[in-house]
């Protein structure tokens, strides 16, 4: 364990991460965030017990890591009046809840991909409902020479509509969620260089498809594999939420997923996604590029 500015900092028993304590993130002034933005780069993933954070102060945390891409939205099965959204009704919310159970990063379906997030949890299941991430840099730096050859040049279509309807989840006609608008997918890299760290990390998950050059039959077999390859231990790790605790991930390394959990019983948590940089984070469509649905 490490300790500086009034926080203690424990690694986790993965190839990333660590679980800080000390402090209320509420009240820490410039110099304690700049190291732990340090710690953040180095570790990709933060976890912070007992914070209790109001919606107030968890955006201004986050605005502090950058511009928000929004600056918090619930992911809950619990509606406005407290009553629980069932699975069979299958609406456009447990839809999101459900398609978030695949390994994917935030935003790769938008012009420009988040920098990060910072979850809180409010409302927790008694079993399930943990959250999973997964190192992209501990994976790439684990595949073999051949491999890496092999998909250093190649880029792939990354697409929201494609991955729900791929699982089965496509919305009602008329309605479009946040990132459905997206009409041309934007391609790319399955290698990409983080830019604060310039280390190599791959890019891949749910959202990923149709890799150019590839039938699609081999680009689903290569995206496939590469995701179950890179998401094993340990270079995962499974975090059991308690209601007050807060975590901050790097999107350009890390992919999550929720896990699957009893949707009878309440989950409640409140997300702020941090906009990714443009001159690192944009990537444009291809030219006649379309979405894939099926």
């Amino acid at each position: 364990m490490v300790e500086t500015h009034g926080f203690t900092t424990a690694p986790l028993q993965a190839t990333f991460g660590a679980v800080v304590t000390g402090r209320r993130l509420a009240e820490i002034d410039e110099a304690a965030f700049a190291w732990l933005y340090g710690v953040w780069l180095d570790r990709a993933l933060l976890i912070f017990p007992g914070q209790h954070l109001t919606r107030e102060e968890q955006v201004a945390f986050a605005r502090r890591f950058g511009p928000p891409e929004f600056e918090i939205a619930p992911l809950s099965n619990v509606r406005p009046d407290g009553s629980v959204r069932a699975t069979a009704e299958g609406d456009e919310v447990v839809k999101t809840l459900l398609g978030n159970m695949g390994w994917h990063h935030d935003s790769t379906y938008m012009p420009v991909q988040a920098k990060g997030a910072v979850f809180s949890a409010h409302v927790v299941p008694a079993e399930g409902g943990e959250t999973e991430w997964a190192d992209m840099r501990a994976a790439y730096d684990a595949l073999d020479p051949a491999t890496r050859a092999q998909i250093e040049p190649l880029s792939a279509f990354h697409s929201l509509r494609h991955s729900q309807a791929r699982a089965g989840l496509s919305p009602a006609q008329g309605v479009t969620p946040y990132g459905f608008g997206v009409d041309e997918p934007p391609l790319r890299p399955l290698v990409k260089i983080h830019p604060e760290t310039d280390r190599r990390n791959l890019v891949i998950g749910r959202h990923a498809y149709g890799v150019p050059g590839l039938s699609a039959e081999r680009s689903e077999r290569l995206l496939d594999e590469l995701c179950a390859f890179a998401c094993q231990p340990p270079r995962v790790w499974r975090h059991r939420w308690t209601p007050g605790d807060v975590v901050v991930w790097d999107n350009r390394r890390l992919m999550h997923r929720a896990c699957p959990w009893d949707m009878t019983q309440p989950r409640v948590m409140h997300h702020s996604r941090i906009a990714g940089d443009p001159a690192s984070e944009f990537a444009a469509p291809a030219a006649g590029a379309a979405v894939a649905v099926g």
